[in-house]
């Protein structure tokens, strides 16, 4: 199968795979091939302007509004056109993207409200003696897309004019295979939504297709299965550690652990910089909130800052630092991980820092006690909701109860769930692989469906 320059769903790599499985039998067939120019009206490019969110004019369709094999109308964005009439859309026009990373994707028009389209995008018109949705399902195939890739200029940025797009080849068949192939492809696309209509049959030539189809439907259903419970026993992982960490601090009257709240264990807290942060590599790198993941740092998409003497005192970090997420979603707000990377770091604004008195409290189980269950849900009932966040600020995050055995049996319970995590970490690591096998395995099978070796 070939390797498009753009991430395509689950469900548009099946629609392609059934087309390609159709359409590469009628090019092994010798069906004749015409010239796209032969099939619809000349093509016309976009209209250039600025897109608006407030209701100017017509609505303005562009390259990014292509997702899926459909279109959200309602997402659409806004445009003054003066003279509409020469980029209007109409249910089944074709829009083509000529430009970027997405080139040759293509849209059908089933229902267009009033719509001009942008100036990356080409609209052609299917003639007469030609379907739209056959010719769309054509433009679903790797016989379009290996034509596409061979027609597309420039490395920084890869298009195709409408001039070279009017050359396309496109297999010729008379109408009822037309009507065929399109109604099969449409009744895939719905069975990757959830339908259970079945497979409708195809005429000679094609008739053997649809067993080929059911057989990739098949095999492909049983690997996302495997993906599904793989990434499933993943979750199931991540929860019972916290049920573990929050099991630990049950009946700690019990035990003997010391009752009180997180600060009285704080020697220090802070908010991060609020300055604009840049992509300097020479200057501090600043931890930000998408950092913080699943109670780790992850340092893979950094920002930097340069920052002066008196920046530098209050915001770089100590090993044993507690960085938590002040402001997010309701369900990350509260989220936290410990600092224990080697070199100079600062932080932003959206994160507070708790420095702990670690004679007396382990960094790494007092953040593991605010990322468990326990924890969460004292920060979502203490949560400030505001318009599509949620905040927490310092004093009430130091006013969360916790309870605290001896820095012995502190160091204890760490080591323990250092032991967790090890286990946990082997379990993503075999899950990752297996998922690259079964990445490797769906080209594989389209490969041999491609082949009509199923």
């Amino acid at each position: 199968m070939l390797k498009l320059t753009f991430k395509q769903t689950p469900a548009e790599l099946m629609v392609r795979a059934a087309s390609t499985i159709i359409f590469n039998t009628l090019n092994q067939l010798h069906y004749p091939s015409v010239a796209l120019s032969e099939l619809a009206e000349n093509p016309q490019y976009g209209f250039t302007a600025s897109a608006s969110i407030e209701e100017v004019g017509a609505k303005f369709v562009r390259i990014t509004d292509l997702k899926d094999g459909g279109m959200n109308w309602d997402t659409v964005p806004y445009c003054k056109c003066d003279e509409p009439e020469k980029y209007l859309i109409y249910p089944n026009d074709i829009l083509f993207a000529r430009t970027g990373a997405t080139t040759g994707k293509t849209h059908l028009v089933k229902e267009a409200p009033y719509a001009v389209f942008a100036s990356y995008l080409i609209r052609i018109r299917p003639k007469p003696l030609v379907e739209p949705e056959y010719l769309y399902s054509f433009f679903q195939s790797d016989a379009y897309w290996t034509q596409i890739l061979d027609e597309k200029e420039g490395s920084a940025q890869p298009n195709v004019n409408g001039q070279k797009l009017m050359k396309i080849l496109v297999p010729m068949v008379d109408s009822e295979i037309q009507s065929a192939i399109s109604n099969f492809l449409e009744v895939v696309r719905k069975r990757q939504d959830g339908s259970f209509e079945e497979l409708p049959e195809l005429p000679p030539p094609l008739e053997q297709q649809r067993r080929i189809m059911t057989r990739v439907e098949e095999l492909v259903g049983k690997v996302e299965e495997v993906r599904s419970l793989r990434q499933q026993a993943l979750e199931e992982t991540e929860l019972l550690t916290g049920v573990t960490i929050s099991h630990l601090f049950q009946n700690s009257q019990e035990k003997a652990w010391i009752q009180g709240k997180l600060g009285d264990y704080v020697i220090d807290d802070c908010y991060g910089t609020s300055e604009k942060t840049n992509d300097d590599k020479l200057a501090t790198p600043i931890l930000r909130m998408g950092n913080i993941q699943k109670g780790c740092l992850d340092l893979r998409d950094l920002k930097y800052l340069h920052l002066n003497d008196k920046e530098r005192e209050r915001l770089l970090l100590k090993k044993g630092d507690i960085l938590v997420n002040r402001t997010n979603s309701a369900e990350l707000v509260g989220k936290c991980a410990v600092f224990e990377v080697e070199g100079e770091y600062a932080f932003a604004s959206y994160i507070i820092r708790l420095r702990l008195d670690q004679s007396k409290a382990e960094p790494r189980l007092v953040a593991a006690y605010i990322n468990s269950p326990s924890g969460r849900a004292y920060m979502f009932s203490e949560r400030k909701q505001m318009t599509g966040q949620a905040n927490v600020n310092a004093q009430k995050l130091k006013a969360m109860p916790i309870s605290l055995p001896s820095l012995s049996e502190q160091r204890r319970i760490v080591a323990y769930l250092d032991e967790l995590q090890t286990k946990k970490d082997t379990m993503k690591r075999m899950r990752e692989q297996a998922m690259k096998e079964l990445d490797a395995l769906l080209p594989s099978i389209l490969d041999k469906a491609f082949k009509g070796e199923l």
